[in-house]
Formats: structure tokens, sequence, C-alpha cells
């Protein structure tokens, strides 16, 4: 439960600019303070909490950050929360829904982008959930105490890093993505290990204990730093285990959020609610790290309050396939990226799914759906996570392979022809966040319009009981579902395009007998069979045919996919790009006319050939977006939107 919120800063938001029907809106950050009884049988799931130390009423306090943008007058809101899970601290859900730039402080109408969310009358949430969160200006965390041994001392214990680095280095931090690290206990121990691999599917090799040392910088206290003598590899994944000290429990952050979303739904103005009577309603979205995050809070069941109420109403977890995270674990790192190295990945699916392997039985609702709290929920995908090789894992019967029944309160969607991130226009050859390069242009397909349709859907679900449009993605039943192996074919005719010679399988794990009690004991783990890796079938231009398809794949100009191999620059050429940091793809145009489709041997139509004229091209992206308006994919208000982002990708590619 919420025990205090103290606002630091309240202020007009964009200078009181007036959004249509809702009216201005303001900024209220702050801190959050909260605290949760050990002993509740809904916070018993989070891992060590019967280990920390407790406040003269037996409860576990911590502290997090929060930040709202709600209406100036809320009774022209809409009554509802739209809570974004921050990943890795910074806020994401301007950019996905309202095309907004990235900001960690929106402030201005321009951070508004299209004001979609304003104009629908949202109270926007974010809330520090991650523990592991640096002390950077604008990132949003969470304190939270440690866990303790017996007399009151820190834990110690084994941890696995990960590490991909796009450049030949020496000398790599000890945390992911310059998260807050954990130190070697021992710079010495024999007992550590290094090894490296080419691949996630592939075997690892170890490295000699003598090639390699812990390193303590100057002005640091610990040694927070790996050194390989002869240089860490671009491209090559690196897994380090070693002993720590040290172990803040990172499942409060599930507390955080379900409790601040219950506080502002609940509690009164005089518990210092600043939106006290008004709201009624609370959705959450999470996008990749964060998405994963919410994936697992629906597995742990912490939806429900400590009196018993339901905090989140709709969640859309999005781009998380099939993943889960170190987010209730011991010496757990939230930040950590995903390579098939996740402790937990089964079960996949919201309904009971068996392991044949295994022989576990499991749903990831199974929590939820025991006190009857479940809320509704839109698990979003790209092709990305597809070819990652764990999102068809959601909708798949593994015992049967076939289509795995789909729960009353779930959607599935498949965005057909989309990478990780937004696609960007015109195509971009090297990602400015890090300096990555694919061996092709990246994938230039902007899916926002998909995710406003998904939100309104879940809306008008919750409020009215609406059914959505139903689930679209690969199935095995008529085909469209297909390993990603067998595609090379496709795509190898393409001039220009290489094959991944090893496609990514997702692996069970074996972390030892005390995973589900959030304890690996195995360090690395043992690696079982591979799950199979499904993804959509492709038309004869190598474009998708299952899932939600923009106008980008029906009426094409292109190739567009959700993988791209990594460029010789940044090493490992045979890898697809994103086992660390986001999945990307490739967008190639189609030659521009038949002499130019001869001139290369390119076996696809080109556009000359396709369509008479620039106006017939725009009527048939104009009736492709209408066709998905009536099938409840898209919002009639984003069919301008649509054609105007075909006319660009005309004018470049046939200019």
């Amino acid at each position: 439960m919420i025990t205090r919120l103290v606002v630091q800063r309240k202020e007009p938001f964009a200078n009181g600019y007036e959004f249509p029907v809702t009216g201005a809106y303001e900024k209220v950050v702050g801190k959050v303070y909260g605290e949760v009884d050990p002993k509740n049988r809904l916070n018993r799931i989070i891992v060590n909490l019967d280990r920390a130390s407790r406040n003269r009423h037996g409860r576990v306090e911590y502290r997090s950050d929060f930040f709202i943008l709600k209406p100036a007058d809320m009774a022209r809101g809409n009554g509802k929360i739209f809570l974004d899970a921050p990943n890795r601290g910074s806020k994401r859900l301007l950019s996905f829904l309202n095309d907004a730039p990235a900001t960690n402080d929106p402030s201005t109408v321009a951070d508004a982008g299209n004001g979609f969310l304003m104009r629908q009358g949202y109270t926007i949430v974010w809330c520090g959930w991650q523990a592991d969160v640096p002390p950077t200006p604008g990132l949003m965390g969470l304190h939270a105490p440690e866990a303790l041994a017996p007399g009151g001392k820190l834990l110690v214990g084994k941890i696995l890093c990960q590490f991909q680095a796009d450049e030949g280095v020496s000398m790599l931090y000890l945390a992911d993505r310059q998260h807050l690290p954990h130190a070697a206990v021992d710079v010495h121990d024999p007992d550590a290990i290094l090894q490296v691999r080419d691949h996630p599917n592939a075997p690892a090799r170890p490295i000699r204990r003598d090639a390699w040392s812990f390193v303590q910088i100057e002005g640091e206290p610990h040694p927070h730093y790996i050194c390989l003598e002869s240089g860490f590899e671009a491209g090559k994944i690196y897994q380090v285990v070693y002993t720590t000290r040290g172990s803040s429990i990172v499942g409060l952050g599930f507390a955080a959020v379900r409790d601040i979303v219950s506080f502002l739904k609940y509690a009164s103005a005089i518990d210092g609610n600043p939106c006290a009577r008004m709201l009624d309603y609370a959705y959450a979205f999470g996008a990749s790290q964060s998405g994963r995050f919410l994936r697992q809070l629906i597995h742990l069941g912490l939806n429900e309050d400590e009196a018993g109420r339901m905090a989140l109403d709709g969640i859309i977890p999005h781009i998380a396939g099939g993943m889960r995270g170190e987010f209730n674990l011991r010496f757990g790192q939230p930040s950590k990226d995903v390579c098939y190295i996740i402790p937990e990945l089964f079960p996949f699916t919201d309904t009971p799914q068996t392991d044949p392997v295994t022989g576990q039985t499991d749903s990831l609702l199974a929590r939820l759906q025991m006190p009857g709290k479940v809320p509704k929920i839109m698990f979003t995908n790209t092709s990305a996570e597809y070819w990652r090789g764990d999102a068809a894992l959601i909708h798949t019967d593994l015992v049967q392979m076939t289509e795995a029944p789909e729960s009353d309160a779930v959607r599935r969607y498949h965005f057909a022809g989309t990478q990780h991130g937004i696609g960007v226009f015109p195509p971009i050859i090297v990602r400015p966040t890090d300096g990555i390069r694919g061996q092709l242009p990246f994938n230039t397909v902007d899916y926002t319009p998909l995710l406003r349709a998904v939100l309104t859907n879940l809306d008008r679900w919750v409020t009215l009981g609406a059914s959505p449009p139903p689930s679209c993605h690969p199935r095995l039943a008529d085909g469209t579902a297909v390993p990603s192996k067998t595609l090379a074919a496709a795509f190898t005719k393409i001039p220009g395009v290489r094959f991944p010679p090893q496609t990514l399988h997702a692996l069970r794990l074996d972390y030892g007998p005390e995973t589900h009690l959030g304890r690996t004991l195995q360090l690395p783990a043992v690696e079982g069979e591979a799950y199979p890796a499904l993804v959509s079938v492709v038309d004869t231009d190598g474009n998708e045919i299952a899932g939600i398809r923009l106008p980008d794949l029906t009426v094409p100009l292109a190739t567009h996919t959700g993988w791209n191999l990594r460029h010789q620059e940044v090493g490992n050429p045979d890898l697809v790009i994103g086992i660390t940091g986001g999945l990307v793809g490739w967008t190639l145009p189609f030659p521009a006319t038949c002499a130019d489709r001869e001139a290369t041997g390119d076996p696809r139509v080109s556009i000359a050939e396709r369509y008479r004229s620039r106006e017939d091209y725009v009527r048939q992206v104009r009736v492709a977006a209408q066709t998905l308006v009536a099938r409840g994919y898209l919002l009639a208000e984003d069919v301008s939107w649509v054609e105007a982002g075909a006319v660009r990708r005309y004018d470049l590619w046939c200019g």
C-alpha cells in the first residue's frame, strides 16, 4: 500500500496548451512511498521479502519515482489511467502511442506528439519499478531494501552477467547497459567462469581463468569491471559467472506498480491522491523489457492489492514475445537483456500448456484466475519477436503442435512485417542510439497506428464489454506458421540478401531445483532441447502473409522483415542484430521499373508493373486502410496518416 505521495513539482504541461475536448494538462512529479505486508498471501510470492528489514508495523518499505500527466480539469478527462512501465527507467509511451519524440521529461506541445492520449483524456502515469536503474537525471527507478542473511549480513552468491560489444574493447562493466553493477567479492576467485559463443544456440567455449581478471578502477570502491587480456571481440556473446555480495528485493517493483495504480484509483484526497474520486479504470503498457515485466506481473498474479481490489483492468505487454525476466529473482538483474538466459520461460500461453519434454503444465494466467480477477490482456508482437524464436510460443500447443486455446480475457496480435522498434522513414543504415549497423537498411514500417487501435479496442472491451477484433497471428492449422529456417530460399533469391546461417530458437534451461523459488543454483544453466521457432510464411515478395498487415505489405513497394544480420563493421556478421538491444529488420524497395528488375535479376515485380500511377497506388492504399478500419485493426482517424506515409514512400522510391 502507498503510505505517502510527495509532490516535488507541479506545473502546467505545454504552457497550458488546450487539447481538443480535454483541455489543458498538468504535470505532477515526485516520490511515492509504500510498504507491503510480507505475511499477506499476495505478497509472499515476492522473492526474499521475508528477508527484508521491517518497520515498527512489521512491514517492508520501498520508495519509487512517479510522473503524472493529467487533465488540469479532471472532470474533462475520461476517468482512466494509462500507466507506462518505464523501460530501463525511460518513458516510452508517448513515442509508441502519440508518435512523439523520445524524452524523459515531456514538457512541450512537441513532446505530446499528435496528442492522441491527451485528446482521449487519459491520466498518463509513470512509476519506477526497476531497482538497478542508475541515478541518472530523468530516469525513473525503485529504491528497494536488501535481502539479509541471518545476522543481518548481505547475501553472498553466484550471479551471471552477459555482454555483447559492438566494437573491440578490453574491459566491460559488470552490469547491463551501465545499470547498477554487482561487484565481484573476490577478484582472484578461481571458481569464476568466463565463456564465449558466436550464437545463442551455439556451444559456449570456456576462456582460461588466467586470461581474464576482475578490475577495480581508480575512484570506484569495488571491482566493477572485467578485463580480457586479448580483448573482447565485437559481436561475440560473453557470459561471466562469479560471486557477488548484495541482492536487493527486485520483486517489489511489481508491488510499486500495483500499489500506485490502486492508490490513484481508490485513495482519497485526504490521503494525498491528486486524482481522488476521478479515476475508475486503469490500463498498463510496457514495451520490450517492460512488456516482459508485465508478462511476469500477470504470471505472478500481482494485480490484486492488499485490500483485495483489482489494480489494472487492462494490460498491453508489447514486443515481449514469450519471455519474462529477472524481475523476481535473488541476485536478479532487471535490466538484463535476453539471449535465452532468462531463468523463467515456460509457460508461454494464457491457457494451460504442457511441455512435452519436461512434462510441466502451467498457464500464464493461473494465479490470476484463482481469485477470479483477470484483467483484459492484449499481447502484441512484431515480426522480430517471432524471428527471435519465442513469440509463436504464446499461441502454440507444444504437444499437438497446433494453436493453443485462447482465454476469454485475451487477444494475441502479430504486426506483420515489422521490427521490434518503430520503423523510421526514410530508411536508415545506422541506428543513432547506439551506432549499430545492419547488412541491409533498417525496417521502415511504422506500426504506431495499430497500437492506437489496440488501446481503443481494449478500452471498449473493459468499459463497454464490446468484443475486440479476433486474434491475428501465424497459425499452424492453416499453414501460415512455419519453422523460420525453412524460409531461406524465399529470401536469398532477392539480390543482396543473406539469410542467417543459423536461426534463433528459445532453449529449455535448467538453473537448478529452486528456480521456481527465485533462486538460480546452477550457473550457467544446463541447456536442454530447443523450442520450435515459428514465423509467418511469406509471399513471393518476401512479405509476411499472417498477422495484421498494414498497406506497407498489402499494397507493397518493398520487402519488410523482422530480422537483419549484423554488419561486418560491428562484428559477428552471421548473427542477427538484437541479441542484446532492440531487434531490427530490413526494408528493400522493389525495382522501380521492369528494366531495373531485369538488370539486377530481382524476381520481385517492379513498382511500375504493379501500379498504373501514383494516384492508382494511393487509391489502393486508401482502400486497404479502410478495410483495416472495417475489421477493427485501424482507427478511422489514422487513414489519412497511413495515406500520407504511402505518398512519401512512393515519391522516394519512384521519384
